[in-house]
């Protein structure tokens, strides 16, 4: 049963949690647009392609917009109830800070269940959809924008300039094409005036030219003379096929075996395959080492031999009549190098393997990190507050970007440390949590003995002692 207590705790920290949340995911969201967003401009995109592209964007920021909101709000909400000497109240009435932090201690285990289910279904999902889309956006042409001065070669074959644009932005003047739809022929066309329209199935794009010529190249590459014609005109019509520039659909399925498109399940399946192929890459290495080499499982026999044949026989070519040498050397030769190939391509394909593997185990510890770290950096935001005893976002704000950031960057520092396999997946990805763990437990031992380790008078009066012990030290006569 929810009691007065744990609704004035909820009510205090829901707020501040939606006005934080949305606000980090505004950010995370804005820094990740800003990061595509010079693949974006000029590509002439509607509306609609845009939204979806911020949306798949932003699906992933959701794991690390819940972190940060749960750490500062929970600072703001404890900071606010300190400010106010309402947490003062509830523990002169014999309540324990852990007690006060029980409603929100649930909820924090709500949303970690919320990120993991986030990071393992919807956010591979969003992926995938964002793979296909980015793919289509990058490899899509700009949208036709003829510039004064400026050749425009987006159009296949086609290389097109207008020297001059009127207001209208449909009359150019001094235009020159080059046609090289064949790139054994020359082909131009020169006019004076031009008027610009697009079909209204954007589709394609016609210039109607007045008062020019054309300059025309006829033959083929067996002719030994071509013939060049130049042909004036009046009035011309040119139309440009502009599917080109058109977005085009790719199918997401070509990208669904993925790492970063699995769930854990997922993840733990195609583990098994990698193992299992490199296994049998291995064990193919050593197949083709035994029918190359197929003595190389016999023991040796030289071990056996009488020190009188060794001395004998001290060099393996003196046994070789001269007559098969060259053909022998050969053969080992060619033999050796076919080994040395099999074993480069073998351990390429299991050293790819391997990191293969590696990525998986990272994407399978981060869906399960991200989510623990929102109960870490709430242990660590709620003693925090009530240490603090700030309200607003001043001096809590300030603290939680600092933590924020420690979380962060050890984060990024142990899935880098992972990939260059100076970490195992376990330790790297969970570094941030493992680091902040006992800081949490540190700041709550804290904040229930009422600790003034925020409080700056406590650091000046450490300061001054500090300060009056190298005084008397300095005031001794030296005998």
């Amino acid at each position: 049963m929810i009691k007065k207590l744990d609704k004035l705790i909820l009510k205090s920290f829901i707020g501040p949690f939606i006005i934080t949340f949305f606000i980090a995911f505004f950010v995370l969201m804005m820094q990740g647009l800003w990061k595509y967003l010079d693949d974006l401009v000029g590509k002439g995109l509607d509306f609609i392609t845009i939204g979806k592209f911020l949306w798949y964007v932003s699906a992933s920021m959701l794991t690390l917009a819940m972190p940060i909101a749960i750490l500062i709000s929970t600072i703001m909400t404890f900071g606010n109830l300190g400010e106010s000497f309402e947490l003062v109240a509830i523990k002169s009435s014999g309540i324990s800070l852990l007690r006060f932090m029980r409603p929100l201690m649930f909820l924090a285990v709500i949303f970690c269940g919320i990120t993991f289910m986030f990071a393992n279904y919807v956010i591979p999902y969003a992926n995938l959809k964002f793979v296909a889309l980015y793919n289509d956006i990058y490899f899509k042409k700009p949208a036709f924008d003829l510039k004064e001065g400026v050749f425009f070669t987006h159009i296949p074959n086609y290389a097109i300039k207008a020297g001059k644009k009127d207001e209208d932005g449909k009359t150019i003047r001094n235009v020159l094409i080059y046609d090289q739809t064949n790139p054994l022929q020359n082909n131009t066309i020169v006019a004076e005036t031009g008027v610009m329209t697009v079909s209204q199935d954007k589709k394609f794009l016609e210039f109607n030219l007045k008062n020019g010529y054309r300059y025309q190249e006829n033959g083929t590459v067996y002719d030994s003379t071509n013939e060049y014609i130049r042909l004036g005109f009046t009035t011309f019509k040119k139309l440009f096929d502009l599917s080109a520039l058109q977005k085009q659909t790719t199918n997401d399925s070509i990208y669904k075996n993925n790492f970063k498109m699995l769930s854990a399940g997922q993840i733990n399946r195609s583990l098994d395959s990698l193992y299992k192929m490199n296994d049998t890459v291995a064990a193919r290495m050593y197949r083709t080492i035994a029918l190359t080499l197929p003595y190389a499982a016999i023991q040796d026999s030289s071990k056996k031999m009488v020190p009188v044949i060794q001395t004998k026989y001290n060099r393996f070519d003196s046994i070789i009549p001269d007559s098969a040498r060259t053909q022998v050397y050969a053969s080992a030769i060619s033999m050796a190098t076919t080994l040395k190939y099999s074993v480069e391509n073998a351990g390429t394909e299991i050293e790819a393997r391997k990191k293969e593997i590696q990525y998986h185990h990272i994407e399978w510890h981060r869906k399960f990190s991200l989510s623990m770290a929102c109960f870490v950096l709430f242990f660590i935001g709620a003693p925090l507050g009530s240490i603090i005893r700030k309200g607003g976002l001043g001096m809590p704000l300030v603290v939680a970007i600092i933590f924020f950031l420690l979380f962060h960057l050890l984060n990024m520092f142990g899935e880098k440390f992972v990939k260059e396999s100076m970490l195992p997946p376990f330790i790297g990805m969970w570094l941030a949590v493992i680091v902040l763990t006992p800081i949490g437990i540190f700041l709550t031992y804290k904040a229930m003995h009422d600790s003034q380790l925020f409080n700056k008078e406590l650091y000046s009066r450490a300061f001054k002692k500090i300060k009056n012990i190298f005084t008397k030290k300095e005031q001794q006569p030296i005998t």
